[in-house]
Parts: structure tokens; C-alpha cells; sequence
């Protein structure tokens, strides 16, 4: 069982940045990890594919609205990765959720909400 942690959202001015963070704990081994990403879903809205970093060789993916902007990265001792959104603007504002594929599955977090206005 894999527990997963997001936290580091708010409020964001157009323009600025926000980090978001996500962990994991529980009973797993790290080594058995694959990836670490994020989803967004903004009010009424899809879940959309965000960013990724697969955990061996640190590769990273983003969806193209984020590409230049975000930036995902990855912290081996403490197993979490992060989100910094730089030049926010008020289409990124949405629930975003954090996954950790481990194992064969793919381990969700609550969301954390990030809002965008100034």
C-alpha cells in the first residue's frame, strides 16, 4: 500500500509561481518505482495529463500548454518529486493530483487545489 501526499497549492498571481510537492509512504520499495507525474482536472473539466518523470534515468514529459513553464523534478532520498509552475496563468488553475506508479500500479493523492487570478 502506497500512500500519496500533495501539498504546495494556493493561490498564484498571473505571471508568478507556485511548487507543488508530492510523497509517498507506506509499505513499498522504492526501487520498484517507475514514475512519478501529475493531473490536473479544472471545474467541469477532464483529467489531463500534466508532467512526468520516470524514476530510473529521471526522464521528464509535459503536456504542451506547460512545456517552458513547468518544470518537474525528483528527490531520490525522500522518494517525492515536484512541480514548480512558473508564469502562471488563470488556465492552470485546477485540481492537481499526484500519482506514483509502483509496482504495477498507479497510487493517486486527494489533489491539491491551485487557483490562478490576481
Amino acid at each position: 500500500q502506497v500512500q500519496v501526499v500533495e501539498s504546495g497549492g494556493g493561490l498564484g498571481q498571473p505571471g508568478g509561481s507556485l511548487r507543488l510537492s508530492c510523497a509517498a509512504s507506506g509499505r513499498f520499495w522504492t526501487s520498484d518505482t517507475v514514475a512519478i507525474g501529475w493531473f490536473r482536472q479544472a471545474p467541469g473539466g477532464e483529467r489531463q495529463f500534466v508532467a512526468e518523470i520516470t524514476w530510473e534515468v529521471g526522464r521528464t514529459h509535459y503536456r504542451d500548454s506547460v512545456e517552458g513553464r513547468f518544470t518537474i523534478t525528483k528527490d531520490d532520498a525522500n522518494h517525492a518529486a515536484y512541480l514548480l509552475m512558473n508564469n502562471l496563468k488563470p488556465d492552470d488553475t485546477a485540481v492537481y493530483y499526484c500519482y506514483i506508479e509502483n509496482s504495477g500500479t498507479r497510487w493517486w493523492g486527494q489533489g491539491t487545489q491551485v487557483t490562478v487570478s490576481s
